[in-house]
């Protein structure tokens, strides 16, 4: 990936109806693209995910970990947290893959997204990123973006922490301007 100029689109990612969007973003590119859920279940909200969804540090949130997998490799540890009344007692509480993605299912409870705010920082990874991304360098850094998505009316209903190696060297965003 590093190799390549890859440049991809958010939009995919936070659209209902789109189904596997790294698969098929993966796929244009003659890759295989593919995720193992780790874990979901309630936690209490980090201190940067209760600021995004507006709660309380230590608030109950649903919280989904996978593993983003380009040719079998990990690339990214990803993990989106969720108001328990947005997602407690859906398929996002479950280790399964859910029908259309998160963002069909969100839609479908009436989570549709107005605005999306992400921020990108560099750090040392924490122990469990470095062993899921299978880190070599004990002073490899990681490139973390941080994904807030408000309802067309400002209230956050979901944040995601999407932690890369930093090989991956290069974060590349275009827009169109109306």
């Amino acid at each position: 990936m590093t190799q390549d100029r890859w440049i991809g689109s958010s939009t995919p990612y936070i659209e209902s109806g789109k189904g596997d969007a790294w698969g098929k973003e993966a796929a244009a590119r003659g890759r295989s693209g593919t995720q193992r859920i780790l874990s979901a279940g309630m936690q209490p909200a980090p201190r940067s995910v209760a600021e995004g969804l507006q709660v309380e540090p230590g608030t109950p949130v649903m919280a989904r970990q996978r593993l983003i997998l380009l040719d079998e490799q990990p690339i990214e540890f990803a993990t989106s947290h969720w108001p328990t009344d947005v997602a407690a007692e859906t398929q996002l509480a479950t280790t399964r893959k859910i029908r259309g993605g998160a963002a069909t299912l969100l839609a479908e409870r009436g989570y549709s997204a107005g605005t999306v705010d992400e921020d990108v920082q560099t750090r040392p990874p924490t122990r469990e990123e470095a062993e899921a991304l299978q880190l070599v360098d004990n002073a490899e850094w990681v490139l973390v973006l941080t994904r807030t998505i408000s309802t067309p009316d400002g209230q956050p209903y979901e944040v995601s922490v999407m932690v890369s190696p930093g090989r991956v060297g290069r974060l590349h965003y275009s827009m169109e301007v109306d």
